[in-house]
């Protein structure tokens, strides 16, 4: 009875696995390339850099500064002085919608797409 048990969980944890990587890929492999990097502090946009050209930048959000490196297409946080630093830990971002954020300062890094990418669907007054 036990081995039945065993068996039947084990193949139930394979299938759920199997499905994590099917949709994890699909995600992967779908998402669109960025071509820009906006930076925003406390919601406004206060910089735009484009993916292509190598750069490091010292961005200075409420009370810190993070530091920005755009490197081979992808863009990641080296440096921040704020206690926690998971915006250094979220690693490179390349693809459209991905972000890096520093909460204590207020800083969003977010990919973007061309603007023929950004299309509206709806418009709601």
């Amino acid at each position: 009875m036990k081995l039945r048990s065993l068996k039947k969980d084990m193949i139930l944890i394979g299938a759920l696995l199997l499905a994590g990587l099917i949709i994890l890929s699909v995600i992967l492999l779908t998402g669109k390339k960025g071509s820009t990097v906006q930076v925003r502090i406390d919601g406004s946009i206060t910089a735009q850099y484009p993916l292509s050209m190598n750069r490091t930048e010292r961005i200075k959000g409420i009370g810190g500064t993070n530091t920005l490196v755009i490197e081979n297409g992808e863009a990641y946080v080296t440096e921040a002085d704020c206690p926690d630093g998971i915006c250094i830990r979220t690693g490179k971002i390349s693809r459209n919608g991905q972000t890096i954020i520093c909460l204590p300062h207020k800083v969003v890094i977010e990919i973007c797409g061309d603007e023929a990418d950004n299309k509206t669907d709806i418009i709601v007054q």
